[in-house]
């Protein structure tokens, strides 16, 4: 018979992290698939075609439709994809972001 582990323990089965922008808050697709999905993202591409790969890879329809109605200067759309790819990827606080406030629930 074949071997059997079980790993269910060593999961976490985290919810996906949200973050606040002018009080709304956004949750941010952090399950595996897109993770490495975005790690492909850059391979062969432009920096605005991998920007725009990971703003729809990171936030679902209705979370672009709000961030687009906010009509955000590029720079902020930018470190707002930059913010989410740390969430993602684990990083507690994006580098040089002082006064970013995180909060849970």
């Amino acid at each position: 018979m074949a071997r059997v582990v079980d790993i269910t323990e060593k999961l976490s089965f985290d919810e996906n992290p949200r973050m606040v922008i002018r009080d709304q808050e956004f949750e941010v697709n952090a399950d595996a698939a897109t993770v490495l999905k975005m790690m492909g993202a850059f391979k062969d591409k432009g920096e605005i075609e991998s920007v725009i790969e990971m703003y729809n890879l990171l936030f679902g329809e209705e979370a672009r439709s709000a961030i687009e109605g906010m009509r955000l200067p590029f720079k902020d759309l930018k470190v707002t994809i930059e913010t989410a790819m740390g969430l993602v990827m684990g990083e507690d606080d994006a580098e040089g972001e002082s006064g970013t406030r995180t909060t849970t629930s």
